[in-house]
């Protein structure tokens, strides 16, 4: 449940490992996207969140640290959902995921600075404590960030000007 918890051991890099498990997912979104575009990230995304809540809550189980650093599977969740609308549009357009870069960096700028700050739902989320806490504070930091993108690449584009 560890190597779960923690996205096969990336939880335990230092320092800052919610940065390292966003970075780690990027490579293995992209993957995915490859494999199987929009559909199989979405698809995988929710496995990941059911994955998470159940390995999060073995770990944690009898524990006063609800929500210990290495456990970045959350992370990963939420990464991957700020990724929804690069991975959404690239499928859309037929094109090369690499392409839209700026979304790309987009998305983990935004979802690392929402994560971390935790306006209004998002930290009413991480204070519910548990596993579903620890799962739904980025869950919702990720369609924040996913929000963001989205406007970033309207502004980008033209639409809203």
């Amino acid at each position: 449940m560890k190597a779960i918890a923690s996205f096969l051991y990336v939880g335990y890099l230092r320092p800052a490992p919610g940065t390292w498990g966003s970075l780690a997912a990027l490579p293995v979104a992209w993957g995915i996207h490859q494999i199987g575009g929009f559909w199989l990230l979405l698809n995988l995304t929710v496995f990941v969140f059911l994955s998470g809540y159940i390995a999060t809550a073995k770990v944690t189980a009898g524990q006063e640290d609800h929500d210990p650093s290495w456990i970045v599977i959350d992370e990963v969740a939420g990464q991957w959902i700020a990724l929804f609308p690069v991975s959404y549009g690239a499928m859309l357009m037929s094109a090369d995921i690499t392409r839209l870069w700026p979304g790309w960096i987009a998305a983990f700028v935004l979802f690392r600075l929402f994560d971390i700050w935790k306006p209004g739902p998002i930290g009413r989320a991480d204070r519910m404590g548990g596993p579903m806490g620890v799962m739904l504070d980025d869950v919702v930091a990720g369609v924040f960030a996913a929000l963001g993108v989205i406007v970033l690449a309207a502004i980008g584009h033209g639409v809203m000007l």
